[in-house]
């Protein structure tokens, strides 16, 4: 369980520099651009890790549903709309809003056991959880903007 949370953690932090940075491109190059540069670069690291790693297993894709073949293809938009929100709505508002939605979709497909996902009750707890996780998300964007405004107040 803590290499799950450790690598949870390392994920996020990738998420975020990765969004940071390919808002930063899309700023030169535009949104489909950008899409491109870092699926066909993650791509080729891809492929050329895996050969490295499980070789000729690599394409070993038997035992699976069809259509989970296609996730990369959802890739596509999330690196498109992720970018984009990190572009006009800053870096920290972005991802916040990123992850109260992954949590609140999360919490709904295992609660219908959606995808092969094994069905999970549905609690208060959990409702609760993921209230206090969206309240904490507007108080930590909100109370820096209250800040800010007083701030300002005082200064004038």
């Amino acid at each position: 369980m803590t290499l799950g949370i450790l690598l949870a953690l390392f994920g996020g932090m990738l998420v975020c520099i990765q969004n940071t940075f390919n808002a930063k491109v899309k700023e030169r190059v535009g949104a489909w651009a950008t899409t491109t540069l870092v699926l066909g670069l993650g791509f080729l690291a891809s492929l050329t890790i895996g050969l490295l790693v499980e070789g000729t297993a690599l394409f070993s894709l038997t035992g699976m549903q069809p259509w989970f073949w296609f996730s990369g293809i959802i890739g596509v938009g999330v690196v498109l709309s992720v970018t984009q929100g990190v572009q006009q709505l800053g870096p920290s508002y972005a991802i916040s809003i990123v992850m109260v939605s992954q949590i609140l979709f999360a919490l709904l497909w295992d609660t219908l056991g959606w995808f092969g996902l094994e069905q999970v009750a549905f609690t208060w707890t959990k409702a609760v959880g993921v209230l206090l996780i969206g309240g904490g998300v507007l108080l930590f964007q909100l109370g820096g903007k209250l800040t800010e405004k007083r701030i300002l107040r005082k200064g004038a």
